[in-house]
């Protein structure tokens, strides 16, 4: 029996570049929450950046507060229910829906967690900072969507790379712009959620696909099994 092959999330000729860039992304993300642990004070480089964009007003300070918006459970959950329709409605896809919530689940949840170990504060000893949910929902998201357009315009490569990369750039440089602006994370804390999501995102998607296919497999085996019973039951 063939065995129809369902498209994987993560091409394999992204595999490779994708993973390095997420060791890299990983290892940045380490270095910064090093250095920054039971921090509550900006650092040389946040203050620089802040007195950069403390002055923004009107209309980018309500477009700020949008884009916050868009990372507090109300709006990611607007977001994640448009997008995972999308994948079954357009796509027909299951598994691209669950790397939508898989994807965003695990960088968000990995973001928590880093949270609690680094001890970094903004604003009190109760507001963790470091690193940036917001920012890493926001590249998380853009993430998957552009795998998914990867595996549907069948770019590898250079072209997949640089989809993927300036997806997570464009979406990470917004949100995190906003969570500056808005005085909810030291630039660093954003830096730090865009490295996790670069980290986390792909190895969810090489994770999903790896799952699904040997469901599928062994799915099939199951198929094949029981059409070979038949047959030896009709034809003794």
């Amino acid at each position: 029996m063939n065995r129809r092959q369902v498209p994987a999330m993560l091409l394999p000729s992204l595999r490779v570049r994708l993973g390095l860039i997420g060791g890299l992304a990983a290892l940045v993300v380490v270095v910064l929450g090093v250095l920054y642990a039971g921090d509550s004070q900006p650092g040389t480089v946040d203050g620089r950046v802040w007195s950069a964009v403390e002055s923004v007003g009107p209309p980018w300070w309500h477009v700020a507060q949008a884009m916050d918006f868009l990372g507090d459970p109300a709006g990611s959950a607007m977001l994640i229910v448009a997008v995972v329709t999308g994948c079954l409605l357009l796509l027909r896809s299951p598994r691209a829906a669950v790397l939508v919530v898989a994807g965003v689940a695990f960088t968000v949840g990995t973001t928590t967690l880093l949270k609690h170990v680094v001890g970094r504060t903004i604003h009190g000893d109760d507001n963790l900072a470091y690193p940036s949910g917001h920012t890493a929902f926001a590249t998380a998201l853009a993430l998957v969507v552009a795998l998914l357009a990867t595996g549907r315009l069948g770019l590898g490569g250079t072209a997949g790379t640089s989809l993927v990369l300036g997806a997570a750039l464009g979406a990470g440089a917004a949100m995190g712009w906003a969570q500056v602006v808005l005085g909810a994370h030291y630039p660093t804390d954003v830096l730090g959620g865009w490295c996790t999501a670069l980290a986390v995102t792909p190895a969810t998607a090489w994770l999903v696909d790896r799952t699904a296919d040997r469901l599928s497999a062994r799915a099939a085996d199951r198929l094949e099994d029981r059409m070979s019973d038949a047959g030896r039951r009709k034809f003794p």
